[in-house]
């Protein structure tokens, strides 16, 4: 599934397991790349929906 359609949480437990599998080194050079690959792109969707919520938040600060 794709980063962008997980959730905050699917997304953070597919990056944990994402950094102990490249901790672990028990994947060949391609494979590593392509979890870092993955492992970016989660960390972008993570923070776009962190600053998402931190602007909802804002916004609902502003308006009380």
């Amino acid at each position: 599934m794709a980063a962008e359609k997980m959730s905050f949480e699917q997304s953070m437990t597919r990056l944990e397991e994402v950094v102990r599998t490249l901790e672990s080194g028990s994947a060949t050079l391609d494979e590593s790349l392509k979890l870092y690959e993955e492992g970016i792109a989660l960390v972008r969707a993570c923070s776009a929906k962190l600053d998402e919520a931190e602007n909802k938040i804002r916004l609902l600060n502003v308006t009380q």
